[in-house]
């Protein structure tokens, strides 16, 4: 393909997204829930120099970590405070520059085709592209880790050559730290690409002393660890707390967590609609025990117990220890009667909903997808939804072989960062009690890099080698 025909390309490919990203931000911008509560940290920071609320008085918490509010407060800054419009705009612009980095990553690793088709994946994936234009820390999140992994590539190959590469590997760790003051599970990020980079440092030592060797692992450390002992110092001193990330129940070290409900809850609990309709609800509204499935019931009379804890519930739509307790009673009975399905086949179906179920979460479609005939138009959408997230994730499965087939030693050690990254996410979230689809976003990046790969072609014993060769220039 000829190099001006590529650019025409890659400028068509983000000029679609563009379009795309805009349409989303016409049909429902998302400005409540958690986007408010970003914004309310965010703007008691420019107006009060606090992190914190202000409910009935100024009060700090940590509930939440401080990237994304001061990316919030940078903006509110330049063009006005709760201007959620702009965050959008910026939002929009950083999510095409992530698209960009996928084409760049991929081209990196098995030539201009996969580039190419990375950057159209990535551009038209109505899945990250449906976040970029909600107040959520998703499409910052999704940057850093595809930045991350860019300049991982950059400092491995230089590193190999026998250069030292170490502004790609502080500019990693600048990547790794945001992403963890974005969100407190991106230190998995940070576990999948700090160890590699020690390992090639440590193989690839070009007759450097094992402590040169150990600089740029050692870099990209010291930028990840130097905020959040800045943030572990502040909580200490506000709240004489040891707490470097965001606490996993999201509260105050004054606030009670119900910690039988959360395991009751996790006995039967599965898709997103028990997300919406208990999760979120419990300590706040009304809970009706229709929502319920039926297996969420043992017996009769654990149907009765649950029907009493609801009805004494509904009074207050306030948790306290006493209902607490009697939920944690009916999850002792529950787990102790079938072990296996607490331990083992409800987080892996909760973790199999979030993977696979239709990514509809932002869009005025019915929760219930499945109940075609009460909307049959929306669950139409909802279905073609899940069959296109289906072929973005089959996709990738085949272009990751197609690849290994090819050119694996050329990237190998950026590709074992990548692979480590989704399974130890994969592992983290069998452990979290509310499925939602947007905990395997972050998986996507890497995804959408490894669909490209189907673009390789078929290759002989010499044309792999060619190709591996011109990956090593």
């Amino acid at each position: 393909m000829n190099e001006w025909r590529e650019k025409v390309h890659w400028i068509a490919a983000l000029t679609a997204g563009g379009v795309l990203r805009l349409l989303f931000a016409r049909s429902h911008p998302y400005f409540s829930g958690d986007a408010l509560m970003y914004g309310e940290l965010a703007h008691n920071m420019l107006a009060h120099h606090l992190f914190g609320f202000s409910d009935t008085v100024l009060r700090p918490t940590l509930i939440r970590l401080p990237g994304y509010p001061l990316f919030l407060a940078a903006c509110f800054a330049v063009f006005g405070n709760a201007n959620y419009h702009a965050v959008v705009w910026i939002q929009i612009a950083i999510d095409l520059y992530s698209c960009a980095l996928m084409g760049l990553l991929a081209f990196r690793f098995a030539g201009r085709r996969a580039g190419l088709f990375a950057v159209w994946l990535a551009a038209l994936c109505p899945f990250t592209a449906n976040y970029s234009v909600v107040v959520l820390t998703e499409t910052l999140t999704l940057f850093c880790i595809v930045a991350a992994y860019v300049f991982l590539e950059q400092w491995d190959a230089r590193w190999r050559k026998g250069q030292s590469g170490l502004t790609w590997a502080f500019y990693t760790g600048i990547a790794l730290s945001f992403a963890v003051l974005l969100r407190p599970d991106q230190g998995l990020l940070a576990a999948a690409i700090v160890p590699v980079m020690l390992w090639v440092s440590l193989r690839h030592r070009h007759a450097r002393a094992v402590s040169g060797s150990l600089l740029p692992a050692a870099i990209a450390s010291l930028v990840v660890v130097l905020p959040l002992l800045a943030w572990t110092a502040r909580n200490w001193r506000t709240f004489h707390v040891l707490q470097p990330l965001a606490p996993r129940y999201a509260n105050d070290p004054d606030e009670t967590v119900p910690y039988g409900f959360q395991r009751w809850y996790r006995t039967w609990a599965i898709d997103l609609k028990a997300t919406y309709d208990v999760y979120w609800n419990y300590n706040d509204t009304t809970m009706n025990l229709a929502d319920l499935p039926s297996r969420a019931f043992d017996s009769p009379a654990q149907r009765a117990q649950t029907r009493v804890l609801y009805e004494q519930y509904n009074q207050t739509t306030t948790a306290s220890p006493a209902l607490d307790e009697g939920f944690a009673q009916i999850a002792a009975a529950r787990i102790t009667a079938h072990p296996l399905r607490y331990y083992v086949v409800m987080p892996a179906a909760r973790e199999l909903d979030m993977w696979l179920r239709p990514r509809t979460e932002l869009m005025a479609l019915p929760i219930d997808w499945w109940s075609i005939r009460p909307h049959p138009g929306g669950s139409a959408v909802a279905i073609a939804y899940a069959l296109l997230n289906a072929a973005y994730l089959v996709l990738g499965v085949v272009g990751l072989l197609r690849w290994r087939a090819h050119a694996w030693n050329t990237r190998g050690a950026v590709a074992f960062a990548m692979l480590s990254f989704v399974a130890m996410r994969c592992l983290l979230l069998l452990t979290l009690d509310n499925s939602e689809p947007r905990y395997t976003l972050e998986c996507f990046p890497i995804v959408i890099v490894l669909a490209s790969f189907i673009s390789l072609p078929k290759q002989t014993s010499h044309a792999r080698s060619q190709a591996i060769n011109d990956l090593q220039q």
